[in-house]
């Protein structure tokens, strides 16, 4: 089953194998170094491998935790301290006769719904180590995930009305309900650029790039509409309302090259791009100078907690190197109604839908999309959409 968890960002430290200098402080995913005033250097640093609980951000709907922990030490621990904090009290645990390799194990009290877990240890030669876990206790935290200082948004480009190419009959039909879906059932604020010109998409996003970001929000980029290859350039394009039909520089096109580099320049840490256009699958650079379509392997399937820790930047494109359907007038496109599909699903028994489920409803579609990463796009990272309630 998949699971959601709050994830807070917190300031951790780095510890390198030699350590020296007076109140230390770096940076690593893992532990604090704290060492006293005089204190020599040392390559005796204790570590902490914790078993329980696991992750650094979890929840539970207990008002206690069990943790549990291996310390390891070269010297003797003089000293090992628990401490448990939110946003208003500290209180603090001493933990007895520990041995320089043994396991600590302890039943804590969660005193609020938000908690800091942060193991110390101290070692013979005064040196200190810390590591943290954030709990969030006696809540449901999928149907509380409002607790989440985070937003979900979607900025979507739409084009039926062309200046210099044929119209369209399903962009904007498709554009307003992909946004009730999003809006209704997951929550999302919506924004709808409807028959832009190439100097409103500029403009558009060059808004969202000077927008500030939560850690944890997501933005989900669609553009629907026409798009076109050039096979001299080897390069894809979106074509805007005024893009000039003969324009052999492409100078009035949206570039799919220059398009990657500016959505991942966004300072949103979870971005999902979406691609409704003919050729859309060259977004992807590799089958832009390929002569044939060629497939991806489905995401793994990684718990959601992970995923949303790491940055993301996924693209989801509802061709190859290829002309794709408009659909019947009065009705959807073809990867429209399949993505409409996906999103009533609401995510299954756990509300959250992810691009792996996305990506199985939409491999029924005679033309198939394509699914990858661009950008900074980190390897365990996921853009989800949570039901909400």
């Amino acid at each position: 089953m998949k699971r959601i968890i709050l994830v807070i960002i917190i300031g951790i430290v780095m510890v390198s194998t030699l350590v020296f200098g007076q109140n230390l402080t770096a940076t690593t995913s893992a532990i604090h170094v704290n060492l006293k005033e005089g204190l020599r250097p040392s390559k005796n640093v204790p570590s902490i491998l914790w078993h329980s609980p696991l992750q650094e951000h979890s929840a539970t709907t207990e008002s206690f935790v069990q943790i549990s922990a291996t310390v390891v030490s070269a010297l003797p621990i003089s000293k090992v301290q628990i401490d448990v904090k939110d946003a208003i009290t500290k209180v603090s645990y001493g933990v007895k006769n520990l041995n320089a390799n043994s396991k600590i194990s302890e039943r804590i009290y969660l005193p609020s719904p938000s908690v800091l877990l942060e193991l110390l240890v101290t070692n013979a030669e005064g040196l200190t180590v810390s590591s943290g876990r954030s709990i969030v206790s006696g809540v449901d935290l999928l149907g509380n995930s409002v607790l989440v200082d985070r937003k979900d948004y979607a900025l979507i480009f739409a084009t039926d009305k062309y200046d210099h190419w044929d119209d369209l009959v399903n962009p904007i039909n498709d554009a307003h309900s992909i946004a009730d879906e999003l809006k209704s059932k997951y929550g999302f604020e919506t924004e709808i650029v409807e028959n832009p010109t190439i100097e409103d998409v500029w403009e558009k996003l060059r808004a969202y790039n000077e927008r500030k970001f939560k850690p944890q929000d997501q933005l989900l980029v669609f553009f629907a509409g026409h798009g076109q290859f050039d096979e001299s350039f080897g390069e894809g394009y979106v074509v805007a309302k005024n893009s000039l039909a003969n324009d052999k520089s492409k100078t009035t096109y949206i570039s799919h090259n220059r398009l990657r580099g500016v959505v991942n320049n966004i300072p949103c840490e979870h971005i999902f791009m979406m691609m409704d256009v003919c050729f859309g699958g060259t977004f992807d650079p590799v089958l832009a100078r390929a002569r044939s379509a060629m497939a991806l392997e489905a995401t793994d399937e990684e718990l959601i907690v992970r995923k949303l820790s790491h940055k993301t930047r996924k693209y989801l494109t509802s061709g190859g190197k290829e002309y794709v359907s408009d659909g019947i007038p009065g009705h959807h496109s073809p990867f429209a109604t399949k993505l409409l599909e996906s999103f009533k699903t609401e995510g299954g028994a756990d509300k959250i839908l992810t691009i792996a489920e996305i990506q199985t409803n939409m491999e029924k579609l005679k033309q198939l999309p394509r699914f990858g990463s661009f950008g900074d796009d980190q390897p365990l990272s996921d853009f989800i959409f949570i039901r909400k309630r």
